[in-house]
């Protein structure tokens, strides 16, 4: 065993500007420090059910069945599809980035059959898209990405609920990159279901899954309900519907455990619990329409200063998210090496993206704790040293000067 094995781990001082994770906010890490208690605890339930009140706010929404997954964001997703899906259900999917492919994935790994809308990455799907999509192909569920990372762009999800209504068809939305920092209206834009994560503008650590269902998408889930054989009663009968095929991602089962019978299904993550709680309170205390805001500002403040770089931003400008600026990497310039060069010499990360824009643009995340103006100049003024260096032709000093006046024009 390594010496360094037998030490504590103490991870490096990093500025996280990238597409997620980002820095928590401290508020986030105290909260995620305090004592276990037990799972059934008298205080226990009533953290778990004012996590659910909160985050009905996060998400706007009335909906009762708002509640946590005990897993990472992607853990929410695969929830949500495993438990809406049944092997032979056709759902259709608009892919304009990375995480469109995912959704795809994980729908087919649930045996359902799937309907790709091919969207140009750095573009989003149209209403009309989806409309003939559904009228050719009659799904029972749409599942589409708001905001995905690896292109920055975000999906308008309004009319695409007002689409599936019409047709009477299932709406789930991976909202993860774009909560908190993009409007979100569950109800307004009549979503069946969501689900998030923590990792991004919600300021906290991966692990958590918000996820919050309509009374459609319930009604779905509870016709596949089955109780374990270990927990149900003596005179409870088996379910009838086909068994949802994951066991920990049964979204039924979870739900026994959210709701007032409290039947067990698994230990909850308490520390999770609490961090999930205090990012929901800090938004809802900021308030979502002011954070969505303060996104706005600062990311606008860091897309113009990019561009003072003299860097090319990417992607369709009306449809950017305000939390994700990507640019594209110069022509004969080493993108991964400036990478490498802006963590060791300054401390900050920014990322590249996936599949056809791997090493062709950088992204730049403006989010949760970090969409602050010291972190957005500092990131500037850093990157230009880099790029100076890199010998990329800019006018030094105009980034942060562009990004200055953004913010008193903002002002």
């Amino acid at each position: 065993m390594s010496p360094d094995m037998q030490e504590a781990f103490v991870p490096p001082a990093r500025l996280l500007m990238g597409p997620g994770p980002i820095n928590c906010d401290p508020r986030v890490l105290r909260a995620m420090s305090h004592q276990l208690i037990g799972q059934f605890d008298p205080e226990m339930t009533r953290c778990m059910n004012d996590a659910m009140a909160l985050y009905r706010g996060v998400l706007r929404t009335g909906n009762p069945w708002t509640f946590l997954v005990d897993s990472t964001a992607r853990g929410g997703i695969e929830a949500c599809l495993a438990s809406l899906l049944a092997p032979g259900d056709r759902v259709v999917v608009p892919v304009f980035g990375r995480f469109g492919h995912l959704l795809v994935e994980i729908a087919q790994r649930c045996a359902a059959q799937v309907r790709v809308i091919e969207v140009p990455w750095g573009e989003v799907a149209r209403p009309e898209q989806l409309a003939e999509a559904i009228d050719r192909f009659g799904p029972k569920l749409v599942a589409c990405v708001q905001g995905d990372t690896s292109t920055t762009m975000c999906q308008p999800l309004a009319d695409l609920g007002q689409v599936c209504a019409d047709k009477g068809v299932l709406l789930y939305c991976d909202a993860t990159a774009s909560v908190g920092g993009n409007a979100l209206e569950t109800d307004a834009w009549q979503l069946s279901a969501v689900s998030v994560g923590l990792q991004k503008c919600l300021a906290g650590p991966s692990g958590s899954a918000p996820v919050s269902l309509n009374e459609e998408a319930v009604a779905v889930i509870r016709a596949r309900h089955h109780v374990e054989a270990g927990l149900r009663g003596a005179d409870e009968a088996p379910g009838s519907g086909p068994r949802i095929q994951s066991n920990y991602f049964d979204l039924a089962m979870i739900m026994d455990y959210w709701g007032e019978r409290r039947l067990n299904h698994h230990t909850e993550a308490a520390s999770m619990l609490f961090c999930a709680r205090e990012c929901a309170r800090i938004l809802l205390r900021e308030g979502v329409d002011a954070a969505v805001e303060r996104h706005r500002i600062n990311g606008g403040a860091m897309a113009a200063g990019l561009a003072a770089l003299n860097l090319r931003l990417y992607g369709d400008p009306d449809h950017r998210m305000n939390n994700v600026v990507g640019v594209y990497i110069p022509d004969g310039l080493d993108g991964e090496a400036l990478r490498r060069v802006l963590l060791a010499d300054f401390g900050i990360e920014i990322g590249t993206s996936f599949g056809p824009l791997d090493g062709l643009i950088w992204r730049v995340g403006v989010m949760g704790y970090n969409a602050r103006r010291d972190a957005v100049l500092v990131t500037l003024a850093s990157l230009e040293q880099c790029l100076l260096r890199a010998g990329h032709r800019l006018s030094p000093g105009a980034a942060v000067a562009a990004a200055l006046a953004h913010y008193d024009s903002a002002a």
